[in-house]
């Protein structure tokens, strides 16, 4: 392969179970081994450095997103759906979609949901701990539970059908990566999760008064085609939930291993923003991403021909030392701003501030309710070639008296 005789080679499989499972070391050893490695097995480039991934994901004229932004490259494969109008795909097709959603998802325009999200988590979490013993698995009755009832309300979608949500982002996340195991054991659900997303996407399907309803609207008044109206909707059910949902999460098993932490929040609830982005620094809910060189470039020094493709790893470089101080711990004292758990430059996520209400709500309600969380067994995790997922997180909460 042209430009690979100078670079480190790593022959580790990237997407193997052990290191989906437990990441840090095998970040460590890319980051060790220099600003760019290659990764034999798939024939790609990487970054795990911090300043060499956050420099890429800025820089959409050398590193495409149109090419798909897992292992698989458009320019050569036929998607297994419609490309992604805001996450696949760069200007001019990219910048239409990405400003109608911007103006939506707005913090602005978000403030009207403040005061009902807030309600809703004071209710889930009463609920909660009203029903039990105060052992519980939080994951599912809690990061799972939230996003699932607000979100798809305030997008428009229906009451029914609201559980394939998790298991359609699980599809969506997975094809990123090779066609492993993984891929294969939900391969007989594509079709159908596929077309039950694809129905709640038609103007019909929504109700009039949420997200759904005002990106059809864009397209009445010609911001967005007709064409692209669905796929923008489809965006928002892709990405919008799973993330959540594994960012909240990340955040209370950062509470239950470091309960001064917890204090912390209880004493300065104002943090709950703060804590949710240490927690996606901390934890990385979305580990990688690719890119793809429109044209011979240089990184670090080391020639990237055009068309290669370049996997990159937000996790790592959401731990690396060079940019951040004792960088594997979750600490609320520290400004998180910088982390690439949401991307970063037009590709950014453009949902984050919808995500951080939810946590804030959640986490407000949970700290004024709560004195302690920790766990009551070791946390489960669901493997997915692009996500840091659970499957469960077992606590024990005290009540305040």
């Amino acid at each position: 392969m042209p430009g690979t005789a100078e670079l480190p080679v790593c022959d580790i499989d990237v997407f193997s179970p052990a290191a989906l499972e437990d990441p840090e070391e095998l970040h460590r050893v890319l980051r060790g081994a220099g600003p760019v490695v290659y990764l034999s097995r798939y024939d790609v480039r990487a970054l795990a450095r911090h300043e060499e991934v956050h420099a890429a994901l800025a820089d959409w004229q050398h590193f495409e997103s149109g090419s798909g932004v897992g292992l698989a490259n458009f320019r050569h494969e036929e998607p297994w759906r419609p490309p992604s109008v805001l996450l696949e795909a760069d200007p001019p097709r990219h910048d239409a979609p990405r400003r109608v959603l911007r103006d939506i998802l707005a913090p602005s325009a978000l403030r009207v949901l403040r005061a009902a999200w807030q309600r809703a988590a004071e209710e889930l979490v009463e609920q909660v701990l009203t029903s039990g013993t105060g052992k519980f698995d939080a994951f599912t009755e809690l990061a799972c539970a939230f996003p699932l009832k607000v979100f798809p309300d305030a997008v428009g979608l229906g009451p029914y059908g609201r559980e394939n949500l998790l298991p359609y982002g699980n599809v969506a996340f997975n094809s990123f990566g090779p066609v492993n195991d993984l891929v294969r054991a939900d391969a007989h659900r594509v079709a159908e999760l596929s077309a039950w997303v694809n129905a709640q996407c038609a103007r019909e399907a929504l109700t009039d008064d949420g997200f759904g309803a005002r990106i059809w609207a864009a397209a009445d008044r010609g911001d967005l085609t007709r064409a692209q109206a669905p796929l923008v909707v489809r965006s928002l059910l892709t990405a919008g939930v799973d993330t959540t949902v594994h960012g909240l999460a990340a955040c209370l098993y950062a509470f239950a291993t470091h309960p001064e932490q917890w204090q912390r929040l209880r004493e300065r609830p104002e943090l709950a923003r703060v804590a949710f982005d240490e927690a996606v620094r901390w934890q990385s809910p979305v580990q990688t991403f690719f890119r793809t060189a429109t044209t011979d470039v240089t990184i670090a020094g080391a020639l990237v021909p055009e068309g290669t493709k370049i996997l990159m790893f937000l996790g790592a470089a959401n731990r690396d030392p060079d940019r951040w101080d004792d960088p594997d711990r979750f600490d609320l004292t520290r400004d998180p701003s910088g982390h690439v758990g949401f991307g970063m430059g037009i590709h950014q996520c453009v949902g984050q501030h919808v995500a951080r209400l939810e946590a804030e709500t959640l986490l407000t309600a949970l700290a004024a309710r709560v004195e302690h969380i920790e766990l009551t067994a070791t946390p489960r995790r669901h493997l997915n070639n692009t996500l840091r997922s659970w499957a469960s997180l077992p606590v024990r909460v005290h009540r305040t008296r």
